[in-house]
């Protein structure tokens, strides 16, 4: 295996986390405590040409591969997870997915102008009563004509509230279950769309989430992405990436708030020395330390994995890997975000100490995206497939 990244990786690396300390580390406390999106964000990331990494050139995009999309998330979330969540939402969710899926029309039509920060994307897929059961979602879409009038509610939709093109995945017929999803490209005009409410969170402020609506929304026949009935594809081949790309920001998550930790524990002194000289805290610092490292090494070769094997998909190594990814990158940056709190003590807890802030942005990653409990369960049905196949042939 080479461990080296590409000369390309880097520069991605080094470029967004310079650009992300300089625009973004002095909005902090600005964006977490009025949960406030930065109007010019989308913008300010064209400028340095990361919203179409994935995304071919004839589009606009850099023609990059899916390491160098986890080291764009991991370096903006070492600074600021919430935008890094959003950004994540609109190039790897929504517009990878389209690159992926969609006819030539549609991205012709829609991948330049996500490119070039004129429009935002946002994934809807979960709905108040489907969550981790995706496959139970109510949203309703006819065809009539030339268009498909769509009816239901979406749920917890990061970038709701600022989003100009979203795919969402709805029923066209009901009765096949699963079989019967199809995925659409509606945007944020079409008649009978509307964004009901932001949504308020602990954490990852400055991320704008929402509830959305769909009340007879009008929606071109064209706007179907990949055939009628088969818009589980478009989810599962998507899935595998997701789940890698974000695990990155789980990743950035814990690397800062180690470094935070390694900076205070020189700095401060208790019994006149430097709590650092404490075995206990250096038993947490080195714990956080092999954690991070661990959980690198098993998200890079999972990004590795999804670029030789773009389509993922049900049954696959990647499948596995990925879900092991998130799963070990999110329960890292939990506890790692902790453990830097439990190391800062009363200075940690404090609103004016930046630890707790990441602490409060780490957890959603166990919850968002599709939960820990799920991640085990696709896991563990990878770990025991052929071990059930060769039973049924005994």
């Amino acid at each position: 295996m080479d461990f080296e990244l590409t000369e390309e990786q880097r520069m991605i690396k080094e470029t967004v986390y310079k650009w992300a300390l300089q625009e973004l580390g002095p909005l902090q406390e600005k964006i977490d405590e009025e949960d406030w999106f930065p109007p010019d964000f989308f913008k300010k990331c064209a400028e340095i040409g990361i919203l179409g990494i994935t995304i071919d050139e004839k589009y606009g995009g850099l023609g990059g591969d899916v390491l160098m999309q986890v080291l764009a998330v991991e370096q903006m979330s070492r600074i600021c997870p919430a935008l890094a969540m959003t950004y994540a939402a609109h190039s790897n969710l929504c517009a990878h997915n389209i690159h992926k899926n969609a006819s030539e029309y549609l991205k012709e039509k829609y991948l330049p102008p996500m490119v070039r920060g004129e429009k935002i994307g946002a994934l809807a897929l979960t709905e108040p009563n489907a969550g981790s059961d995706a496959m139970s979602i109510r949203t309703r879409a006819v065809r009539k004509g030339d268009k498909y009038i769509l009816n239901g509610t979406k749920m917890f939709i990061t970038n709701g509230p600022v989003a100009d093109i979203f795919l969402v995945y709805a029923k066209t017929q009901p009765e096949l279950g699963a079989k019967g999803i199809s995925a659409f490209i509606v945007e944020k005009d079409f008649p009978g769309f509307s964004v009901s409410r932001k949504i308020k969170k602990c954490g990852m402020r400055g991320s704008p989430t929402g509830e959305l609506v769909f009340e007879d929304c009008e929606v071109p026949a064209e706007n179907l992405v990949g055939q009628e009935n088969m818009g589980v594809a478009v989810m599962t081949s998507g899935l595998d990436v997701e789940r890698i790309v974000l695990a990155g920001g789980s990743l950035g998550m814990a690397e800062q708030a180690l470094e935070y930790s390694i900076e205070y524990s020189v700095q401060r002194e208790q019994f006149g020395q430097p709590i650092a000289n404490f075995q206990m805290i250096q038993q947490k610092l080195a714990d956080m330390y092999a954690r991070i490292e661990a959980a690198r090494l098993l998200i890079y070769r999972a990004a590795e994995l999804a670029q030789r094997s773009p389509r993922g998909g049900k049954g696959t190594e990647l499948t596995k890997l990925a879900a092991a990814a998130i799963l070990f990158a999110s329960e890292t940056a939990t506890w790692v975000c902790s453990q830097a709190v439990q190391i800062h003590g009363g200075y940690g807890y404090c609103l004016e100490f930046p630890v707790q802030k990441l602490w409060r942005d780490a957890k959603l990653y166990e919850i968002g995206a599709g939960t820990n409990e799920i991640r085990r369960m696709i896991i563990a049905r990878e770990l025991t497939r052929e071990a059930f196949a060769r039973k049924k042939m005994v």
